[in-house]
C-alpha cells in the first residue's frame, strides 16, 4: 500500500495569484495538465528539479511552495 505524501504545497493559491491556468504552468514546467492537477491535490510529491521549476515559473521560494511536517509535528 503507497503511503500519501506528507509533502504538502500551496500551488494552486500561487498560481491563481500569477494569473497562470493549469494548462499553461503545466507547460511552462513541461507537465502534463493531469500531472499538474495531481501535484496541487497533494497525491505525489515532484522530483526536487520539477519542484525548483513550480517556484521559479511562481516567482517565489522552493519553500514558500512546498512545506515538510518537522519531526516533532508527527504522532
Amino acid at each position: 500500500m503507497v503511503r500519501p505524501t506528507r509533502v504538502t504545497n500551496v500551488i494552486r493559491p500561487l498560481r491563481e495569484a500569477a494569473a497562470l491556468t493549469q494548462a499553461e504552468l503545466a507547460s511552462r514546467i513541461g507537465v502534463t495538465r493531469q500531472t499538474l492537477i495531481a501535484l496541487e491535490q497533494g497525491r505525489y510529491s515532484p522530483t526536487l528539479e520539477l519542484a525548483f521549476q513550480i517556484a521559479r515559473v511562481l516567482g517565489v521560494r522552493l519553500d514558500d511552495v512546498f512545506q515538510y511536517p518537522d519531526s516533532t509535528e508527527e504522532s
